[in-house]
């Protein structure tokens, strides 16, 4: 089966052409090692440097973060918001010249978690019954920050889907290449994009500027994949057949910093949880407003090309 993926840089140009290697031996389902130490490579890049610091310091399920990681004049009703919620935004804030703060992951590759093989991450239990086991194996103590960690990402991937959504956590990158293909279709090709910074600097949450007309792409289906809280990578895979637009944004920040940024409209939340964090930001409710938000640097979001 072929797989052609186009992408949002050169690093997702190379990930591509490695996943079309990986494809073409889908029959196996296994990667040779050089395959899979350059795709891990990739995708640890993409790794959220936060979800490392959320293994360290989760507590109720709230990350820290240092006051040096933040520079940001926010709007009166967001000054209180937890900063990982500066994400979120409406159709109308999409137009050159608008400015707002935004939240971007860090990554340091060196401190992320590695993605598993497919055969060594099926040989461990990755469920909340067998979380005694699983805080023994991974050394955590029961009431550490690492333990609740890791009861609260057994705790998502096991949650029901809402109506209309099939989710599911990938534990390896072959497993998470297998549910985009189910979702999307076997003959479909494939596109990945993510947000990507354009220059190494480790300020999380600052004003952004908006520096071109952003450009939309038609997504009826896409798969969304978050990096979650774990020892080893784990993905938060989840598809919903909706009215999505997708967009890619030229952004620059105050300090000169540049992302490449995706974002995503859902244009129908009616089915969405009342107590979604995005209500609480836009001052609205389920099924009353669409609600846009800025796809993580540690996210990957598949559709067909």
């Amino acid at each position: 089966m072929a797989l052609r993926l186009e992408a949002t840089s050169c690093s997702l140009i190379r990930l591509g052409l490695l996943i079309i290697m990986v494809a073409q031996q889908s029959a196996a389902r296994k990667l040779t090692d050089g395959y899979e130490k350059d795709i891990e490579q990739f995708v640890n890049m993409k790794i959220n440097d936060q979800t490392n610091t959320h293994i360290k310091e989760v507590d109720d399920g709230h990350q820290k973060m240092s006051k040096n990681h933040m520079h940001v004049h926010a709007p009166s009703h967001m000054e209180h918001l937890d900063p990982l919620l500066y994400v979120f935004f409406t159709l109308g804030d999409l137009k050159a010249g608008k400015k707002m703060p935004i939240y971007f992951p860090y990554s340091r590759p060196s401190e992320t978690p590695k993605l598993l093989p497919r055969e060594e991450a099926e040989s461990i239990p990755f469920s909340t019954s067998q979380l005694e086991y699983l805080l023994t194996l991974f050394s955590f103590p029961r009431d550490s920050p690492q333990a609740k960690a890791v009861e609260y990402t057994l705790k998502q991937c096991e949650l029901e889907s809402i109506n209309g959504e099939t989710k599911f956590c990938a534990t390896s990158l072959e497993s998470m290449l297998d549910f985009a293909i189910k979702m999307l279709g076997s003959e479909t090709q494939l596109k990945v994009l993510t947000s990507s910074r354009l220059s190494n600097s480790t300020v999380l949450l600052q004003n952004y500027t908006i520096l071109e007309e952003p450009r939309e792409t038609v997504a009826a289906k896409m798969v969304a994949c978050h990096s979650m809280p774990y020892p080893y990578a784990i993905f938060y895979c989840h598809c919903q057949e909706s009215n999505n637009r997708l967009f890619e944004i030229l952004l620059v920040a105050e300090n000169g910093d540049r992302v490449k940024a995706s974002a995503i409209c859902h244009m129908d939340t009616s089915q969405w949880d009342k107590d979604h964090a995005s209500f609480k930001v836009l001052k609205t409710k389920p099924g009353a407003s669409h609600v846009c938000h800025f796809v993580s640097t540690d996210s990957l979001v598949w559709l067909a090309a």
